[in-house]
């Protein structure tokens, strides 16, 4: 079998499927992941099988963007800069590979390329699922900045108004003009449609988001994935000479492609001060820290979780769900501030 997948976002929307598919590809099926040309490189290194999807441009000018953390307009920054571009790419790169019986597409939920190629070619697809709030749910229901919770009708309102003024207008346009062109007809419901008939694979375990009546029928559990950088490198030596060299520290991260956490990395250094605690920033874009950190507070681009997340006393993060489900793993206290 021939396993295509299709990773959009950030580090940590990439990694899982980095581990997904040395898994297939250890089973003995061919694998090959187009993605950004951001992450050639982590892709070189694991040996997987690799083809450039979207740009560089595209990657850096969504990532730049403020409202990528705005609670609002968040979904439509990451629509029009990741996936409006590219979904007619991802289709088309679908239709030239696809050998029935022996393709298989792998694609998050906003892989809407992959789900009109299962409606038009009847590819097989499983839309991989890293975190229960996707799923809406008239039950044990996500909550959304601005949310007002209450019973069941109120929620299924609540969803009802997000759908129909946030989400559709962003993507039913595009979607639906395109649909045209392929013989389909206009999709009205973004958040039932984008889920695909096949299988819905949940990167997750059943206790962290337990299946609720009103999800898809097609949902398969398979845990965390929980596979980092630390499988193909060896722990830094500056990082391990940090946690050597006092009590171990309180780590703060705000996410790989968050460059707008400044506020939040002035409240950690400040927060470590108070408490007389030594601090670990993590970040790839260091222009967002205070310009003079202070003794005890260390900075460091980038380290695997699995590396360091054992030897610290908290973690304090953005809520997202591979740096949660490590601190699961290692059994650290966390806290989460929702970005």
């Amino acid at each position: 079998m021939h396993a295509l997948l299709f990773p959009i976002g950030s580090y940590g929307d990439v990694h899982p499927y980095v581990g997904l598919g040395l898994a297939l590809k250890s089973r003995g099926h061919r694998v090959t992941v187009f993605s950004c040309p951001y992450f050639a490189e982590l892709f070189e290194r694991t040996g997987l099988d690799f083809e450039p999807f979207g740009t560089v441009a595209q990657y850096e000018t969504t990532t730049a963007d403020p409202k990528l953390w705005h609670p609002r307009k968040s979904f439509e920054a990451v629509w029009k800069g990741g996936v409006e571009p590219n979904f007619e790419q991802q289709f088309e790169t679908i239709r030239e590979r696809y050998l029935p019986g022996e393709t298989v597409v792998l694609s998050s939920c906003l892989g809407v390329g992959a789900r009109i190629a299962q409606e038009v070619l009847g590819v097989p697809l499983v839309t991989v699922q890293l975190q229960p709030v996707v799923f809406w749910s008239d039950f044990e229901s996500p909550r959304y900045a601005g949310m007002l919770g209450g019973p069941r009708w109120l929620r299924r309102f609540q969803f009802w108004i997000g759908e129909r003024f946030v989400i559709d207008p962003v993507v039913r346009p595009s979607v639906n003009a395109f649909r045209a062109r392929h013989g389909l007809e206009p999709m009205n419901r973004t958040v039932r449609w984008w889920h695909s008939t096949d299988c819905n694979l949940c990167l997750f375990p059943e206790w962290f988001g337990p299946r609720q009546p009103d999800w898809p029928t097609s949902v398969e559990y398979a845990g965390f994935p929980l596979w980092d950088e630390s499988a193909i490198e060896e722990p830094d030596t500056e990082v391990v000479r940090y946690l050597e060299g006092g009590e171990p520290p309180v780590v703060f991260t705000a996410g790989s492609a968050n460059r707008q956490a400044a506020a939040f990395f002035r409240a950690a250094v400040d927060a470590c001060d108070r408490l007389g605690r030594r601090g670990l920033l993590l970040t790839k874009f260091p222009e967002q820290l205070p310009p003079d950190l202070p003794d005890g507070v260390g900075h460091f681009s980038y380290v695997p979780f699995a590396h360091v997340f054992d030897r610290v006393a908290a973690v304090v993060h953005h809520g997202g769900i591979g740096t949660t489900a490590q601190c699961l793993r290692a059994g650290v206290p966390q806290l989460i501030m929702p970005m």
